[in-house]
């Protein structure tokens, strides 16, 4: 009997790690919809929100719940894709798309796992801790840096403007502050250089 439930729980992590394995193939909507050649996928977004979870020196918050809230935030898109806000889909229709898929998911781990990691996603879902309100800030840093390297790519600065648009006045942690500055600084010397050297580098939006 033992042994039937050690083999069924090993298939249902086969079978967790195979669903999360899609979000490699999940192209995040925003992208797809601008047109953007090769659009990461929504694991690459979480990749990257992790490591700026690992490097915020922040030590008023803790860094490794960081870095587990921004490995399953978006965990849910394995099953239902990635909604986008110009999907015109209200927060709360989304949440409601990803919480069956959220209990499935977890429904095939382990007991404590199952219900640290579901937890871990309704905490970032309604924004409760200090960690899951960073993390929130970390997705749309993440976001405007991608889409920066993506005009950088293109050449086209200035073209994804919407994205930085969407999120004025939402970053309010200093550190991150700070690197949105920085990166808006560079992001503008460049737009400033497409529109001197370039007539056809505007917005596509």
């Amino acid at each position: 009997m033992a042994a039937s439930v050690h083999s069924d729980g090993t298939k249902n992590m086969l079978q967790f790690m195979k669903l999360i394995g899609q979000l490699k193939r999940v192209p995040r909507t925003g992208w797809v919809y601008r047109k953007v050649k090769q659009p990461e996928s929504v694991s690459d977004h979480m990749y990257r929100m992790s490591i700026m979870a690992l490097t915020i020196t922040d030590h008023t918050v803790n860094k490794e719940r960081c870095m587990k809230l921004a490995l399953v935030h978006d965990m849910a898109e394995c099953i239902v894709g990635d909604i986008a806000p110009s999907d015109n889909v209200s927060k709360e229709e989304k949440h409601r798309r990803e919480e069956a898929p959220m209990q499935y998911l977890t429904g095939l781990l382990q007991g404590g796992l199952r219900k640290e990691i579901y937890d871990l996603w309704e905490e970032y879902e309604n924004q409760t801790s200090a960690e899951a309100k960073l993390v929130k800030e970390l997705d749309l840093l993440e976001m405007i840096l991608q889409a920066h390297e993506y005009e950088e790519l293109e050449g086209t600065p200035g073209r994804l403007q919407e994205f930085f648009d969407s999120t004025q006045g939402r970053f309010h942690h200093p550190e991150l502050v700070q690197f949105v500055t920085s990166l808006n600084e560079q992001r503008a010397s460049h737009v400033a250089v497409g529109e001197d050297g370039s007539s056809d580098q505007g917005t596509n939006n």
